[in-house]
């Protein structure tokens, strides 16, 4: 059985940025649930001053976060100018080919890294759609 890989990257929102921000965000989302099937979940978050992005994602495996980054990375390009991207955090067991991807986006949208955990211990109860 594949390990899920579990993605979380934070962001500042670009002052001036966040109308813009915000409708990006429902294109992307639009795009990557057309174009990413097989990821688990996905979704943007604010906090309450609206100056913080977080986005969160789930995939079955390094393929599926693989796809994801390779289809999705000209809409993250699209990002450049609302966000700064200030960490990319990955619980799995991410390819090489991903930890490149995920190192490129880094330095593309910020000035953040990538930082990469893996499962000690645990279990997993998703159930498959329906």
């Amino acid at each position: 059985m594949s390990e899920t890989i579990f993605y979380i990257d934070k962001s500042e929102v670009r002052e001036g940025k966040l109308q813009q921000l915000k409708a990006a965000m429902g294109h992307l989302v639009a795009f990557l649930d057309e174009n990413v099937p097989d990821a688990i979940s996905y979704g943007i978050y604010l906090n309450e001053a609206e100056d913080q992005m977080t986005v969160i994602h789930a995939h079955p495996d390094s393929a599926s976060l693989e796809h994801h980054m390779r289809i999705g990375a000209p809409e993250f390009a699209k990002f450049k100018d609302l966000v700064k991207l200030k960490s990319i955090q990955v619980y799995g067991r991410p390819s090489a080919k991903v930890r490149s991807l995920l190192d490129e986006k880094a330095k593309m949208l910020g000035d953040g890294g990538v930082a990469v955990f893996t499962l000690q211990s645990g279990f997993e109860r998703f159930q498959a759609a329906a």
